[in-house]
């Protein structure tokens, strides 16, 4: 989880460089690894708790529809 919570780090670093408020060289190429890195600690996660991590995603996405469709 901590190491989840530095790439979250690093992401939002990079999320500010891409708006302009930092300075970073090749931050396309970053923000893929980063987002990849972040993603991967997601999945881990999930399956170390036992979280189907696509139904939870299906049916957070069709909560959000919902909810964006009022």
């Amino acid at each position: 989880m901590e190491g989840f919570l530095v790439d979250v780090g690093d992401l939002t670093k990079l999320l500010m460089a891409k708006e302009g408020l930092r300075r970073e060289d090749d931050i396309d190429n970053k923000l893929a690894y980063e987002f990849s890195d972040c993603l991967w600690s997601i999945i881990i996660l999930s399956e170390k708790y036992s979280i189907d991590l696509e139904k939870a995603f299906l049916k957070t996405m069709k909560e959000l529809e919902i909810k964006l469709k009022k």
